[in-house]
Formats: structure tokens, sequence, C-alpha cells
């Protein structure tokens, strides 16, 4: 199959749903309901079924507003609104009232998916009077509320019968295929406006990363990151290209528990999610003693000679290959047992971290990429990973570096505009070139973050200073969770400190004691000074993080701008 020749992602899918041996396999699985899966061919007829009735209440280039968790209905309904020439809009079921009001008056959706009760509660005061809105759909029965009112689509898979016959699409690779509103560290969220060709020539890049990686019919998947995030959203449709089995997390809480229930060989996660994995993992090396703390260190120094590509003498293979069985083999089988690799993307992967869950035996390839790039930009290939970069460039995307050192991307990929904001569109797309906002070099073709545009402190003397840089090596110490770096135009920087959870009892001198720690593997500018501590974890439920689990740097600092203040 040549994804170059497909005029949209629906074909996609219908190609792959005819080259099915059999069409009785499950292809979408539910961890928290584990009876609840669907075969190749129940999802067809679903996606048929549901896209029929759609059409009753849109027209081509229609918004569809669609918030859910992660289910298998998500697939369904995502496909269903493209079959019906209309556009996803999925939003984050982790979102305030005000967000979901900005959304829906921003894209007026003729139509909304809703999963459940608990998610309709949450928009039934905006949407009741929106005449715009001509039908609710729902995952679930939603209590207290009149059947009239909407359609639970399960009743409308049990009912009507579909022939296998692939219908017409009427879809080109240009039109939009959906509208992911960026999460945004401030302000209101922006409509990135993704074109059919922009998410297949994503998949193009995505399957050279992934051949090597799929060698039998039903790779497994285990995907936990929101779909609505651009990221997870595209990975859907990488796994309809590989005919993977899917399965959908119960929650983040639960995903060491879910790893273990359907052993993925491939998971696509945010950097947080790593950064935690290292913490607890290096934690639980911290605490081996004697003879197993000297085979913990002895695999640690071999895994990192092998992933800096360094050579090993012949006693260190054989050492490697024993430790491979003893350590790594124990590590893996924690998490399912048949993990392949990690993806990191949706932010910059700390370089301690990388090296660290490579050297133990978990491959971690970091990409690049933005909401408005489809989103991948490049990625690191698992025969070739260089840890401090995020691989080179996905074919079907140019790349280039801008005098100022900002990355710029061209290509199919591109996003087609921000919806409804041309000024926000001009100020980034320029002569076809997307302007990331992110500073780079390349290494060997290999592209290198150096650095965020927007997130950098100028120093009273003019230095340029990475807030991220020095972040990364705070929250990765056992006694941090969080942190951010204050100091723009100041005499020096100061932080504001979140403790882990069983630490929050040290001593004003045990967190002295560990800030001098981390300053010594920091330049003189760097260094942090001051600091002061807070009880309350920043969270999604707090507003203080995305839902990609991003620190809303500008809200955090305005709301504790008196006690940065005071440190000086």
């Amino acid at each position: 199959m040549k994804l170059r020749n497909l005029d949209n992602l629906v074909e996609l899918f219908f190609f792959q749903f005819e080259s099915q041996k059999d069409r009785k396999k499950i292809l979408l699985s539910s961890l928290k309901e584990p009876r609840k899966n669907y075969s190749w061919e129940e999802t067809f007829t679903s996606i048929k079924k549901l896209s029929s009735e759609l059409k009753y209440y849109v027209n081509k280039g229609d918004r569809c507003l669609l918030i859910s968790e992660n289910r298998p209905e998500w697939f369904i309904s995502d496909l269903s609104i493209m079959l019906s020439g209309s556009i996803t809009v999925p939003a984050y079921t982790t979102y305030a009232e005000r967000d979901y009001e900005y959304i829906i008056n921003d894209c007026k959706p003729s139509v909304v998916f809703i999963s459940n009760t608990e998610q309709f509660n949450k928009v039934k005061n905006i949407i009741k009077n929106k005449n715009f809105i001509k039908k609710i759909f729902s995952f679930e029965k939603l209590n207290d509320v009149d059947e009239s009112e909407y359609q639970n689509i399960n009743n409308l898979f049990s009912g009507l019968k579909t022939e296998n016959n692939i219908p017409k699409t009427e879809i080109n690779r240009k039109d939009p295929a959906c509208i992911i509103y960026t999460s945004g560290t401030q302000g209101n969220p922006k409509g990135v406006l993704l074109s059919h060709g922009g998410i297949l020539n994503n998949c193009e890049g995505a399957i050279e990363i992934l051949e090597p990686l799929i060698k039998k019919e039903q790779t497994r998947f285990l995907t936990w990151l929101p779909l609505s995030h651009s990221y997870e959203h595209t990975v859907q449709f990488v796994q309809i290209m590989v005919s993977a089995r899917i399965f959908y997390a119960e929650s983040i809480e639960k995903l060491i528990k879910n790893m273990n229930d359907c052993s993925p060989e491939i998971m696509t996660a945010v950097p947080r999610f790593y950064q935690n994995l290292y913490q607890k993992i290096n934690a639980s090396f911290s605490k081996a003693k004697g003879v197993k703390k000297v085979l913990v260190q002895k695999m640690l120094n071999l895994g990192l000679k092998k992933i800096k590509k360094e050579p090993l003498n012949f006693i260190e293979k054989i050492q490697d290959s024993f430790l491979e069985k003893i350590i790594r083999q124990k590590i893996k089988a924690q998490f399912g047992g048949s993990l392949k690799t990690f993806v990191s993307g949706g932010g910059a992967l700390d370089k301690q971290v990388g090296f660290f869950l490579n050297a133990i035996g978990l491959p971690t390839l970091q990409g690049y990429g933005l909401t408005e790039t489809s989103p991948v930009v490049s990625c690191n290939p698992i025969h070739d990973i260089r840890v401090e970069t995020v691989g080179p460039p996905f074919k079907g995307n140019e790349v280039k570096i801008a005098e100022d050192g900002e990355i710029l991307v061209k290509g199919e990929n591109v996003m087609l505009g921000y919806w409804n904001n041309k000024e926000e569109t001009d100020k980034v797309l320029k002569d076809g070139w997307l302007h990331t906002g992110d500073i780079g070099v390349f290494e060997n073709n290999y592209l290198k973050i150096t650095d965020r545009k927007k997130d950098i402190l100028i120093t009273p003397g003019g230095d340029n200073i990475s807030p991220l840089k020095i972040e990364n090596e705070l929250v990765n110490s056992e006694i941090l969770d969080q942190a951010i770096v204050y100091g723009d135009n100041k005499p020096y920087l100061v932080a504001l400190l979140v403790l882990n959870n069983e630490k929050k009892s040290l001593t004003n001198e045990k967190i002295e004691q560990e800030i001098e720690k981390i300053n010594k593997k920091l330049s003189k500018i760097e260094k942090i000074k001051k600091y002061f501590t807070i009880s309350e974890k920043f969270s999604i439920e707090n507003g203080m993080l995305t839902p990609t689990l991003k620190l809303k740097r500008y809200k955090i600092i305005n709301k504790y701008k008196k006690e940065f203040e005071k440190l000086y």
C-alpha cells in the first residue's frame, strides 16, 4: 500500500479492512470493560451505520465536537465523522467549563458526541441554547436526560444490518480532517486545522520508524495519552496502517497494571511519564545493597556504553549478556514483558532520563513535533538511537534552521491554519514555512533541540538561560516532583519547589543539601540561590498543568508572583 496514493484517512481504514484475512479478528479492546471488544468487521459496520445516521445532521465541512475518554467508541466516532465529510473536533475531558464554552462558540459544532453522564454534565448548560447544535450522540445512557434529547450509538449498532461493500468517499487530501485545540500554557486555546493528507504524510514517516519493530500480524499497542491530543490522534491511524490490536488503558494511575494486562509491544507517551518512571526505578536501584548494588551499577554502566556507541570488550559482552537475563529482563517483565519500544513526544525528554531508560533495556525513541505539524517532524530510529537528539526529519517534510536558530518546517504535514484566526496563522506561517518557536541545530542529519524561543530568561548581563534545562535537573532529584525556575532580568535565579509526597517532612537543611548537589551540575549563572516550597502539586484539576502534563508556566508564576519577588 502506498499511502501517497490514498485520498483520505477513511480510505486507509477501508484498505486495511479489505486486506484482513480474518475480519472477525479483534481490532479495538477496552481494558476498563474487558468484554467490550470490536472486531475489524464490527468496527467497519459500526462506522458505516453511524456515518449514515450522521449525514442527516451534517453537511460537508461541518464540525462535530467529541468529548470522551479513550475507548473503542472514540475511534468509531472519529472515522464516522470523517466518512460523513464533516470535521472532528476532539476536546479534553479535563477541560474547565470556560474552555468548553470557548471551543463550542468558536467552532460552532452541528453535532456533539459525548461519552457519559459525567461528561454531559460539564457542557449541558453551555449547549442547551445553541441552535447550531442539531444532534447529541452518546456512548452510554445519560442519567436524568430524556431519551428524545440524544441518541445512544450502541442502540444504533445493534439495530440495522449493513453489507460489507466499501462506501465511496468524496474527500481529498487537502480537506480538513480535524480541528485540534492546543491546550495552551496561557490564553485561549487555538484550533489547529489538520488535513487528511497531513496526517497520512505523518503515517508515511512513522512506518519507516516502526517497520523493524513489526514482525507479526498483530502488533499490540497500549493507548493512554488522550486521543484529543494530536500525537495520539495520529497514532491511531498508524495503528490502522500496521493492522494492530489496540488496547485502551483505564487511566494513568492503572497504566503499569494495564501494561501487564495486555503486554504491549509499542507504547507512546509524553516526557512526564518517562520522568516518573526514571524516578521510581532509580529510587528502587538506590535501595540495592551488596552484590545486587554492584550488579545494578555494572548493568547501568554497560548499558550506557552501548547507547553511547562505545565498544564493549569480550569480557564486557559476556557480563552484559548475563546482566540482560538477570536484571533487564526482570525490569521488562514489570511492563508486560513484550515491550519493544517506548516512543516519547509532546515535549523535550531530559537526556539523563533517555540514557537511563535505554541503558536498563527499555528502548525509548525520542521524537519531535507540534500539533501544527500533524504532529511529528522527526524521530529517532530503533537501530540508531541518539539520545540527545530528536532524530532525522520524516520524509515528506522539509526542516531548516533560520538565522536566529529557530526550527522552520515545510510540507504537507503542516497545518492548514488556525481555525477562525488569520492573525495568529500569519504570525507562524510565512511563505509556507511554519515557525515553530523552538531553537535547534543539525548534527549529522539528526535534529537537536537546544532551547525554546519563548521560554528564555535573560540576565541583567544579557545572558540567555533556559529554565527548562534547570527544571529537568531539579525534578530528576528523588525528593522533588515539580519545579519552576524564575529570574528574568533578575540578579540571580530562584525556584518554586514541590516536594515528593514521601519527602514532605524533610528539613530545610536536607532540601538545601539537595539544591547544592544540583547546583554543582549547573553553570554559575544557572545556579539556584533561593527557593520556596509549596504543598499543593500542580495538576490538570487545579489548572496548573495542560492535559498533556506540561506546566502552565505563565499561570503558575502569576499565582506565586509575590512569593517569588520576596526572594530578592
